[in-house]
């Protein structure tokens, strides 16, 4: 009696553990569920490329300054204004004295997504 029991109980305990890992993986396989891993995926992809790419960027600059050095290339040439600079004339700041059409960026949201 307490055989039959016990494997009535045991048999019972694997199919609703055998149930739960299928829906479980039932649910993972919806393609909501099939998206939303995609999308985690790219944006962990995502960042990873950014990472190597500023890590490469790190490396080219400490390279560059050894070459300077090694080169005797104290002297960096002017460089150009950086982005996000907005296109208005400004030509009373001694700041923009060789180049009057560039002021720092205005207040203006350029996000599309945004609510307007």
């Amino acid at each position: 009696m307490f055989r039959r029991t016990f494997w009535f109980t045991a048999g019972a305990a694997a199919g609703v553990w055998a149930t739960t890992k299928v829906n479980r993986k039932l649910k993972q396989l919806t393609p909501e569920s099939l998206a939303a891993q995609a999308a985690d995926k790219a944006l962990a992809a995502g960042h990873r490329l950014k990472d190597f790419a500023l890590d490469v960027r790190d490396g080219m600059a400490q390279r560059e300054a050894e070459l300077d050095e090694a080169l005797g290339l104290n002297a960096h040439p002017e460089l150009p204004a950086p982005r996000g600079f907005a296109a208005i004339e400004n030509s009373n700041d001694p700041r923009y004295s060789k180049n009057p059409t560039y002021v720092e960026r205005s207040t203006y949201s350029y996000n599309r997504n945004e609510d307007h």
